[in-house]
């Protein structure tokens, strides 16, 4: 490997991420260890779509994650409409690991909105729904 062969210092102040390989499909788990869903795409800023970006401009930041139903659209292609996808600020992210660790709890976020509905008018109403299983 040549000096000119080296890759440049990151400009970039921060943790650098690969979001393919320490975010995307990653498990997203609540302040309390329960898993909540996982990431299925990532808002940027910085970015403008089908621009490139200018070289020696400041890198992108990840604005907010976006969970929702998206595994339809990566087996037969396409993106699912931003209307189906769930908002979660990066600021309720607390650390990173094998799994994205929030600082907030699963039940507060909006996008769980369907299994507390599902929860509360659907299985409650079944004989012993309201309690855990023994």
């Amino acid at each position: 490997m040549t000096e000119s062969d080296a890759l440049p210092p990151l400009p970039a102040d921060g943790r650098v991420l690969d979001a393919r390989l320490h975010l995307l499909d990653r498990l997203l788990v609540d302040v309390d260890g329960l898993p909540v869903t996982t990431v299925a795409d990532l808002e940027l800023d910085g970015v403008e779509e089908g621009r490139e970006i200018p070289a020696g401009s400041a890198p992108p930041r990840v604005e907010a994650i976006l969970s929702g139903n998206a595994l339809p659209t990566r087996i037969f292609g396409g993106r699912p409409p931003d209307s189906r996808l769930d908002r979660i600020d990066w600021t309720d992210v607390d650390r990173i690991d094998v799994a994205v660790h929030l600082n907030v709890r699963g039940e507060d976020l909006d996008h769980l909105w369907v299994e507390r509905w599902t929860r509360d008018r659907l299985i409650g109403r079944i004989p012993g729904g309201r309690r855990a299983a023994e």
